[in-house]
């Protein structure tokens, strides 16, 4: 079938968007709001400045059960997750055998008996596929473990007033909830709840798994709160860029391995040194030895830059491509990420962007671009 001819996934907030004025467009299969009435740069700049509803229910969210589910997660990832604390989670990566990456996740080591996975939308087929492949082997070998794929809904509240605006309708001291770090609260009076200090925009913020009966209602209720608007992949996207935030399937791929992706401190020691993951016997070697590309962050002015936009040395030659790219609204230029020979990937390094067959300057710069605001504790 012709892929427009395919019906578009819906999440259990699609009505609520569209009531809100959403301009809905496909994204990863799913239908999803890239704006609101507001414009993407306000959005963008309310979550910068205030805090912002993120509606990410098209992620794949998987909790693993049983007395093996540390070994079987890690298994497949390239994470420690044996070391985690109770409730503390990682970002990881599922890595195949020839080293490249699958997906990028979140484990979470919860103290209910079961790890907490949310993976990509995009890779949701693919990623359950191969977790339940996976299982079967775990389980002929004997080890005791159960995957369940979630029904819940997921919200992102980002912004630097997350907290004043959550405190509100938890019990607990949001205080205590440092980054990556997970509870299961009622929220606003809704059971079932769980709530992660994590996201994807940089900012202080909070992941909210929550029973899809209750979204729109819990969605309500946040946005009752003057602080909150609702925002839009459009947003959300220009938010990770600014923070130096990897989107699967542009800035990394099955053909990028994590020490071309510069994710190397993703990888475990344990795991470095007992090279037990997938693809680590391409992967470990090339922590040492380098490789002959690398992930950078570039800026530069004028036109802007966007995926697949061809990056050169100051003589002409074409060193690499962009990945991901866009106007930066916090800094009036134009910030991107992409691959280049290892030879210009030192920071301050002058090169070019060829956009619209001209050459324009640009400099690699570090990441993020923006500084971050995790909340790490007093």
């Amino acid at each position: 079938l012709p892929l427009n001819t395919v019906a578009l996934k819906k999440t259990p907030l699609y009505e609520f968007h569209r009531a809100q004025g959403g301009k809905m467009v496909e994204f990863a299969g799913w239908s999803m709001p890239v704006q609101y009435k507001d414009s993407h740069i306000n959005s963008h700049m309310h979550t910068r400045q205030h805090c912002s509803i993120f509606d990410v229910s098209h992620m794949l969210q998987t909790k693993v059960y049983g007395r093996d589910r540390v070994k079987f997660i890690e298994s497949l990832i390239v994470g420690d997750i044996a070391e985690l604390k109770d409730n503390q989670g990682t970002l990881s990566l599922f890595t195949n055998t020839k080293g490249g990456i699958m997906d990028d996740l979140i484990v979470t080591k919860t103290d209910q008996g079961y790890l907490y996975v949310v993976s990509n939308a995009g890779c949701a087929d693919k990623d359950s596929a191969h977790m339940q492949a996976r299982l079967q082997e775990f389980k002929a070998a004997g080890h005791d473990v159960d995957l369940e794929f979630m029904d819940e809904s997921l919200i992102a509240l980002q912004g630097p007033s997350m907290a004043q605006v959550l405190q509100k309708g938890v019990g607990d001291d949001l205080r205590k909830l440092t980054f990556m770090t997970s509870v299961l609260t009622p929220v606003f009076g809704i059971q079932g709840c769980r709530v992660t200090r994590c996201g994807y925009t940089g900012e202080d913020g909070v992941e909210i798994s929550v029973p899809s009966g209750d979204v729109v209602s819990l969605t309500e209720k946040l946005l009752a709160d003057s602080e909150v608007k609702l925002a839009g992949l459009g947003a959300r996207n220009s938010l990770r860029l600014e923070a130096g935030l990897c989107l699967y399937g542009n800035d990394i791929d099955e053909t990028t391995t994590p020490v071309e992706a510069s994710l190397v401190w993703t990888i475990g020691k344990r795991r470095r040194q007992a090279r037990d993951f997938p693809g680590a016997d391409i992967i470990v070697p090339q922590i040492k030895a380098k490789t002959q590309r690398k992930r950078v962050g570039l800026i530069s002015t004028g036109p802007p830059v966007r995926q697949h936009t061809p990056i050169l040395s100051s003589d002409g030659r074409v060193i690499g491509e962009v990945t991901s790219g866009c106007p930066s609204p916090c800094l009036k230029q134009n910030v991107a990420m992409g691959y280049v020979e290892a030879g210009f990937s030192k920071v301050g390094t002058s090169i070019q962007v060829e956009v619209r067959k001209k050459a324009v300057p640009a400099v690699v710069s570090k990441m993020p671009f923006v500084p971050t605001k995790y909340y790490m504790g007093q």
